[in-house]
């Protein structure tokens, strides 16, 4: 498959931040892409080139309006927990691109997955999606990966990055993570969508190098120009505050991966795979520094100036 052959891209997800990256590259690049949602128009994220249809995962005639006629589709699901949910979202993404004929299907499990079974529903609901997805017949390749390190230029991390030099996360210092950003993951995605040989593959994608708290913190203080620390957040903690904006429910499900990797029982589930994702898939992720010169981390200055 060649990456120069049109593609009509159906993006699940395209309203969040990893399928809005997704879909915005995939754009940028002469892609047609749809996507689905219940916003209003008023209310809908930029996304250039983008069409709409109206409607959610638990919606089946919406979900093969998404699908009809898109030769090829990138999926994540949306930060939902329940276990019928989650397979029956992924049920009617799976009947509707077999429908459809999609020639390839990306999956974004939006995590590491252990091996074995755990108990902590952001791991397993991402299982059972990509048991749906894998058992519809539809080509499937399946991305999964570490943390983002989107999620630091936040509101909850730029003012004390950039004025105190405190980088918090609610992974255990010693946890080597292999970050990989927004922008990234979307590269990834887009060449798992036209690469030849990778149909069936599941790949441990992820950033350049795999780092430890205290390596992260060294990497955003050469990026920064200043001196950065390290702070290992309580998973508790995290999930208090990310219930204020996201919910309970989803908060617990995102959490539970923290709470998982505080155990100490996979301390290598986010980090890197010795290079065979990107191997595979012609990728070349930023280095972490770097990423972090290109953020305008000037927004989260406190200085009146």
């Amino acid at each position: 498959m060649s990456d120069q052959i049109p593609m009509r891209v159906a993006v699940v997800g395209a309203t969040g931040f990893q399928g809005g990256a997704v879909a915005r590259l995939l754009a940028e690049r002469g892609q047609r892409v749809r996507t689905l949602t219940r916003a209003a128009e008023a209310d809908r994220p930029p996304l250039p080139g983008a069409s709409f249809v109206g409607g959610d995962l638990d919606d089946p005639p919406a979900v093969r309006r998404l699908m009809e006629g898109a030769t090829h589709a990138a999926v994540v699901m949306p930060l939902v927990y329940g276990t019928e949910q989650v397979r029956r979202y992924a049920r009617n993404v799976a009947e509707a691109a077999r429908e459809a004929g999609i020639k390839r299907l990306v999956y974004n499990a939006n995590t590491r997955i252990p091996q074995q079974s755990t108990n902590v529903a952001a791991f397993e609901t991402r299982r059972i999606a990509e048991e749906e997805l894998r058992a519809s017949g539809v080509p499937l390749v399946v991305l999964r990966p570490p943390v983002y390190l989107d999620n630091l230029f936040s509101p909850w991390n730029g003012p004390a990055l950039v004025s105190e030099g405190v980088l918090a996360y609610p992974l255990p210092g010693d946890s080597s993570a292999a970050w990989i950003s927004h922008r990234d993951l979307a590269e990834a995605v887009s060449a798992a969508l036209t690469v030849d040989g990778v149909e069936g593959e599941t790949f441990d994608i992820g950033g350049a190098e795999s780092l430890t708290g205290d390596e992260l913190a060294s990497a955003f203080g050469t990026g920064l120009g200043r001196e950065v620390r390290y702070l290992s957040l309580p998973p508790t903690v995290f999930e208090q505050a990310l219930s204020q904006v996201a919910g309970a429910e989803a908060a617990a499900g995102v959490a539970g991966i923290y709470h998982y990797m505080a155990t100490g029982e996979d301390p290598l589930l986010m980090a890197g795979d010795g290079g065979r994702a990107a191997d595979a898939l012609a990728v070349k992720p930023a280095p972490v520094d770097e990423w972090v010169t290109r953020q305008p981390w000037q927004v989260w200055s406190t200085d009146a100036g």
